[in-house]
């Protein structure tokens, strides 16, 4: 490594980020650069250590080691070959990856970890800035025709990759632009939309066709699709969030988190808000699941100027640092603050809502509430919570917001009509190795086939599905997977 004892010199580091106070003033992204010292000494703290766990880490097999060495050296070049050679969007999961590169850092057993994540934040903007990412259009086409249903992460990587091995690539989104939760479930204040936008135009310029407003099985019949392609990838994500089904549901001021944070996506990006308007402004907000969604609904709940702001969870209030239960190098369930909490907001563990409560005229007025214990039985069962005596209360609210995950995808229309198999959990049955359906020469990839999980993980699904579709295709793939990847750092 450029520096082998920069570990033991300097600490991990972040950049700024402007004020709360400041920040919920407007959408923008708030967290600013490293100085170009400051990105020399984290990079300066990357080991060189035998085995890196880093890259196992991460769902990519990113080789970590490597480009935070060119990073020490300045070789921005090298740095951002190493890294565009096994992600294929660095600038969202340089702001939107919970980091579980960081979690397996062999420097975390007893020092904070490296900030892998900025570090690759900041090398995929200077390759931007300094020209070297460039459309890669292939030399030569094979003449095979692709559809993928869905523009989210998953169908994007699978896109890039397949139009990389020389196909003829059509993208099929239903909504206005393209990007999926990228584009209208994550809020400006993490990803700014140029930075999507930025990406989308590259794709188009390297030959991918994007068609918008386009709903496959309504505005277009996949039988069509099946006549017209030799092979269609299904990326359609996982899209039916979990309901809460208590007494007072039906109340007006209930709304699923991911129907509020689109419709402000829209008013950033000064499109039109068809419904009716969801809006935080001057309202008591209860956010109800503790994930990132959750959490995006508290920053933008706060921009909108709700009159208070308060997060309840079911789980009981993790630990502050790893236990014995949770060892190096697995990915930690610890309490995490994250930049919307710094802005305001209460924070409850451990509740059950109860009931909605409204007034005559069935707007949502107060919910009802219990305190829950959790108890840990017989050895390897699951905790189960009882409600505490004497624990409920009342909560006044005029706006809920359910945050409590997606549980598979749509399966009216398009699955429907596939007659496609869904696995027990309802997602697309399609095997890991080889990402096929029951359907000939339909494949499946992203949370729609592995549930909802992190943008890291749909891209990895995107590439691993692109290898296998050209697979499928010309009977080989020069394309990289990850294990490859892994074994080219050893």
């Amino acid at each position: 490594m450029g520096k082998i004892t920069g570990f033991m010199e300097f600490t991990r580091e972040l950049p700024e980020k402007r004020p709360p106070q400041e920040r919920v003033d407007d959408y923008n992204e708030f967290v600013l650069n490293f100085s170009d010292e400051k990105l020399n000494e984290q990079s300066a703290r990357c080991m060189d250590c035998g085995t890196p766990f880093c890259h196992e880490g991460c769902p990519l097999g990113n080789l970590i080691p490597e480009f935070n060495d060119a990073v020490y050296r300045k070789r921005w070049k090298e740095a951002f070959d190493i890294l565009s050679s096994t992600n294929n969007f660095p600038e969202f999961t340089g702001r939107i990856c919970p980091a579980p590169c960081e979690s397996s850092c062999v420097l975390g057993i007893n020092q904070p970890a490296i900030t892998i994540e900025e570090i690759e934040k900041h090398i995929i903007e200077i390759a931007f800035e300094q020209g070297f990412v460039q459309p890669k259009i292939p030399n030569l086409r094979t003449g095979k025709k692709v559809a993928i249903i869905g523009s989210g992460p998953a169908g994007m990587a699978a896109a890039v990759q397949l139009n990389y091995a020389g196909h003829h690539v059509t993208v099929f989104e239903r909504d206005d632009e393209p990007g999926g939760l990228l584009r209208y479930g994550i809020p400006d204040f993490k990803l700014e939309k140029w930075v999507v936008e930025r990406r989308i135009k590259l794709m188009k310029e390297e030959g991918i066709v994007i068609e918008c407003n386009t709903n496959v099985g309504v505005d277009i019949s996949i039988n069509d699709l099946k006549r017209e392609y030799h092979a269609i990838i299904l990326a359609g994500g996982s899209t039916i969030p979990r309901d809460l089904t208590i007494p007072g549901r039906e109340l007006k001021g209930i709304h699923f988190a991911m129907d509020f944070l689109k419709q402000q996506n829209k008013r950033v990006s000064l499109k039109n808000v068809k419904d009716e308007d969801i809006l935080a402004t001057a309202k008591n907000v209860i956010v109800i699941g503790g994930g990132d969604t959750g959490s995006d609904c508290v920053g933008t709940s706060n921009r909108q100027k709700a009159k208070s702001v308060t997060q309840f969870e079911l789980m009981p209030k993790p630990p502050g640092s790893r236990t014995p239960f949770m060892p190096w190098p697995t990915y930690p369930m610890i309490l995490k603050t994250t930049s919307s909490h710094e802005e305001g907001a209460k924070r409850h563990w451990a509740i059950a809502t109860k009931e909605f409560m409204g007034d005559k005229n069935g707007n949502l007025k107060a919910v009802k509430i219990v305190e829950l214990e959790w108890r840990f039985t017989e050895e390897n069962k699951p905790a189960h919570f009882v409600e505490v005596p004497g624990s409920e209360s009342e909560i006044p609210c005029e706006l809920v917001l359910l945050a409590m995950g997606f549980i598979h995808p749509q399966h009216e229309g398009l699955l429907k009509q596939l007659e496609v198999k869904l696995d027990e959990r309802g997602n697309v049955e399609a095997s890991e190795k080889n990402y096929n359906t029951n359907i000939s020469k339909i494949f499946a990839a992203g949370d729609m086939r592995r549930g909802q999980s992190l943008v890291v993980w749909a891209i990895s699904e995107g590439r691993e599905c692109a290898r296998k579709v050209d697979e499928y295709l010309v009977g080989y793939s020069l394309l990289e997977t990850k294990d490859q990847n892994i074994l080219h750092e050893v």
